[in-house]
């Protein structure tokens, strides 16, 4: 239902300094945008870190007009417009302090259903490609929503595979809804809005796809989800963004490990190495990290190569045996229980750790798993 509040929040948001942040406080001091819209002009030292010039094009009459063309716009196309200071956008986008202050959808998305981004390089590999459809496969009766970006590549795949698997999913523009970036993904934006997902945006209509939008766009992407999933990516590549928006977030965020030599596996390296993400070891622990269980027997086969049988050497075992029957056992206890010094049992209990076998507390206390 558009309103009042609509047409001065798109007038207000299209002045000359007032980004997102700086929307949000002049709707918190005023009470709504129509009213920031009247008094921030003249009221202005209201606004704490908010000076004159800031507020000097809040009024400017042609804004209202912008906001009256978009309007009919939105009303043409079916296009949802959803202000965040009414509360009407994604409870988990809301969380994030430099979240939209609008956001235009067009197409269903169940705010109430779990959500996973899932993102990476255009110059996909048979490895990523893979992945995603393995991920896909494994998830088949579990009931969730993706989100990517809609470009080629990996984005792309994911939208496709949900699609092929009847998932719901959001593709996030880094542009108006006047144009439809890359070209080549239309009958593929076409095919979302068909089988019940969405594209969202944060730009008015006519907002082109410039260099600077994306990301933009990226910190949507990771604020839409609980957790965040790079499959391949390059140093510096544009999913880098998205999981350290994911991080500034507090989201999970997991990366998928590759060869070092590998140009669009190097991203995710690093991400991993500096501990801004977590392995992807298996499809089957990323699921249940995931909360996205599917039956045992599902996953077995599937994936009957994941059940591997663990050979401890002697000391493992010795070391693994003794903190399962002493669960939370200390260090310095196992060290007598066993006759071993504790220098030579911490790099062992490493490698169990590494080997999913045992897991460590604060306090140097050990449960096997």
């Amino acid at each position: 239902m558009i309103s009042e509040e609509h047409l001065y929040a798109i007038a207000l948001r299209e002045c000359s300094h007032i980004g997102d942040i700086h929307f949000h406080k002049l709707v918190r001091t005023f009470g709504s945008a129509q009213e920031a819209w009247k008094r921030a002009r003249n009221e202005y030292k209201k606004l704490e870190g908010i000076g004159q010039r800031t507020v000097s094009d809040i009024g400017n009459k042609s804004h209202l007009k912008f906001a009256e063309e978009e309007l009919n716009f939105c009303e043409k196309n079916n296009i949802r417009i959803r202000l965040k200071h009414l509360k009407e956008t994604p409870f988990l986008l809301n969380e994030c302090n430099d979240a939209p202050a609008i956001l235009y959808q067009k197409g269903s998305m169940d705010d109430t259903q779990p959500k996973v981004s899932i993102v990476g390089t255009r110059n996909m590999t048979s490895y990523g490609k893979q992945f995603i459809q393995d991920f896909f496969e494994a998830t088949q009766s579990s009931g969730y929503t993706s989100v990517s970006g809609l470009a080629l590549g990996i984005d792309k795949e994911v939208h496709e595979q949900s699609i092929r698997h009847q998932k719901p999913t959001v593709a996030v523009l880094a542009h108006g809804f006047q144009h439809l970036y890359p070209a080549k993904n239309r009958k593929l934006s076409e095919k979302i809005l068909q089988e019940g997902g969405a594209l969202i945006t944060e730009f008015s209509s006519g907002r082109k796809p410039d260099r600077e939008n994306f990301i933009q766009r990226n910190r949507i992407v990771a604020g839409l989800s609980p957790a965040t999933i790079v499959v391949e990516t390059g140093f510096g590549g544009g999913s880098v963004s998205t999981a350290a928006f994911a991080n500034d977030y507090n989201r999970d965020v997991f990366a998928l490990p590759g060869k070092i030599t590998d140009p669009c596996s190097q991203g995710c390296n690093q991400l991993i190495f500096h501990n801004k993400a977590t392995a992807i070891s298996t499809i089957k622990d990323l699921i249940n990290i995931l909360g996205f269980n599917d039956p045992k027997e599902k996953m077995e086969e599937l994936f009957p190569h994941h059940e591997i049988t663990i050979q401890l050497t002697d000391n493992q075992d010795l070391i693994y045996q003794s903190i399962k029957d002493y669960p939370q056992i200390s260090l310095d206890d196992l060290s007598q229980k066993i006759d071993l010094s504790t220098h030579k049992i911490l790099p062992i209990i490493l490698e169990l750790e590494l080997l999913g076998k045992v897991k460590s507390f604060s306090g140097r206390q050990f449960i096997a798993i």
